[in-house]
């Protein structure tokens, strides 16, 4: 209680907070502040969704411009920032308009771009993503075989590994010597000696990137596409260098060149006459390496497999008996032989037998054995596989036989 006094008069007196006081003020204060990051909050939120609604329309806007549905054209020039050349299917070239919300940077000789159905101008850029069919013949992972698993070849090897692996690896050693790294190796022969396995242990033991293809995967349908394909197949090459580029069964493609009068056969020998300009080109490559692989050498065409596109012709023969004998240790390594199985006999035969075929009698003579719920495989399941695996690769069906 204050007492009111003759000096006091009509003056306010001081009165003091308490402790409950301030923390009343405090709890204010702080929902005060809340309150004002909420409004601030909501008045952010409001923005966006002015902004989002304005992008909405602008798309829609753009949309309703580019039409529907819209023609797919290739630049052949830019004459300037709102004119250009196109060519659609490769045949009309029309002086269009380049819209004003098309990305000017992505404009580039070459690009697919998208034009009005109704008046050809240009309102959008495909994205230059790289050909499906290309990125399938990237080998992710790398095949189980090595070196280890090819019987024999030692020389053939040793050359791959030159031409191949060491140029990769090593190219100071080239620079050193004054001579340039092969571009390129072929590897031909008989079926069934060993070109596609010696490609995968290679794959195996590089750490560069393994492009695989099949020759008569570039011979495409329509008209120019096999060429666009290998066009593809090295600009991905290069792109992901150091690279090797393997082309299996090349004499789909690469036959000798003649007169003909069949759409197909031209179509052919553009694909080849486009890859001869990818491996000698005006552009040297020198972190793509390419092997090729073929049964038939001698129906190439010169120009595919001349020194400059092609440094080195590596043979495969088929094996010797010393080499025989080795393949038969490496696929039997994991069987249970019986001890009445003589290796030196099976080799010792003269007939021509490849490593595919060694491997597909070991293959049935475990098959034989599995038959009769045997574990050990013994000397007359590989008589009788040697027997069934010759009787197919000569062919002799009885006469009669399918009619």
């Amino acid at each position: 209680m204050v007492k009111r006094t003759k000096t006091t008069g009509h003056k306010l007196p001081t009165i003091t907070p308490s402790q409950r006081c301030k923390l009343k003020l405090l709890k204010a204060n702080r929902l005060h502040d809340m309150l004002l990051i909420e409004n601030e909050v909501v008045d952010m939120m409001n923005e966006d969704e002015q902004a989002g609604e304005k992008i909405t329309r602008d798309v829609d806007r753009i949309h309703t411009i580019r039409g529907t549905p819209v023609a797919v054209g290739v630049l052949e020039e830019q004459i300037d920032e709102s004119h250009a050349i196109v060519s659609i299917g490769g045949q009309t070239d029309m002086y269009v308009s380049c819209m004003s919300f098309v990305d000017k940077n992505a404009l580039e000789l070459g690009a697919s771009v998208l034009l009005h159905n109704k008046v050809s101008h240009v309102v959008g850029v495909l994205p230059d993503d790289e050909d499906p069919m290309v990125s399938v013949m990237k080998v992710e992972k790398a095949p189980k075989d090595t070196y280890a698993d090819i019987g024999g070849l030692e020389e053939q090897i040793r050359e791959i590994k030159e031409a191949v692996e060491l140029p990769l690896t090593h190219p100071e050693l080239y620079e050193s010597i004054g001579v340039p790294p092969p571009k390129g190796v072929i590897l031909y022969g008989p079926p069934g000696t060993g070109k596609t396995l010696l490609a995968k242990a290679v794959a195996n033991q590089t750490s560069a990137t393994f492009l695989r293809v099949v020759g008569s995967e570039l011979v495409q349908k329509y008209l120019g596409e096999g060429p666009r394909l290998v066009r593809e197949l090295f600009k991905v090459a290069e792109e992901m260098a150091p690279t090797i580029v393997f082309i299996d069964e090349i004499d789909a493609v690469g036959t000798k060149r003649y007169d003909s009068h069949s759409g197909g056969e031209r179509e052919v020998q553009r694909t080849m006459l486009e890859l001869l300009n990818q491996l000698d080109g005006f552009d040297s490559r020198t972190d793509v390496k390419v092997i090729m692989a073929t049964n038939r050498i001698d129906s190439l065409d010169p120009a595919l497999i001349r020194p400059g596109r092609i440094d080195r012709k590596i043979e495969f023969p088929l094996p010797d008996v010393k080499t025989k004998k080795y393949i038969f240790d490496i696929h039997t390594r994991k069987m249970t032989l019986d001890p009445d199985v003589d290796i030196d006999t099976l080799v010792g035969s003269k007939d021509e037998l490849s490593g595919a075929d060694i491997k597909a009698i070991c293959t049935e003579a475990g098959m034989l054995a599995l038959r009769e719920r045997r574990m050990v495989v013994k000397a007359a399941d590989f008589s009788a596989a040697r027997e069934t695996v010759l009787y197919k690769k000569k062919d002799t069906s009885p006469e009669g036989l399918y009619m």
